[in-house]
């Protein structure tokens, strides 16, 4: 049970990572990102949210651009909106709400 719910936690948080930068006008910094993500009852460690975002860049969701030493531009793509939006489902991304 305790793998079935650490994936959860990590589906959802990528999820709202998505609907963080769809939010920001598609686009925020890390430190943005981490207040956002708290707002909405994420806490995650910096290993955790550099693990999720290395992972939605891998998935073609999101850009990074490293702007100093621990702060990224984050960009979401097209790809990125449609499965913020619940358009588009990629495995390992929790699927928006009905009501959004």
């Amino acid at each position: 049970m305790r793998a079935n719910l650490k994936a959860q936690v990590e589906k959802d948080l990528r999820l709202a990572v998505l609907q963080v930068l769809e939010a920001g006008g598609n686009e925020a910094n890390s430190r943005i990102l981490r207040s956002s993500l708290e707002m909405l009852g994420h806490r995650p460690t910096s290993d955790q949210q550099r693990s999720a975002l290395a992972w939605l860049e891998e998935q073609g969701l999101i850009r990074s651009t490293q702007l100093a030493e621990s702060v990224y531009r984050l960009q979401l793509t097209e790809r990125g909106l449609d499965v913020a939006e619940g358009r588009a489902s990629v495995p390992g991304v929790a699927r928006p709400a009905p009501d959004g």
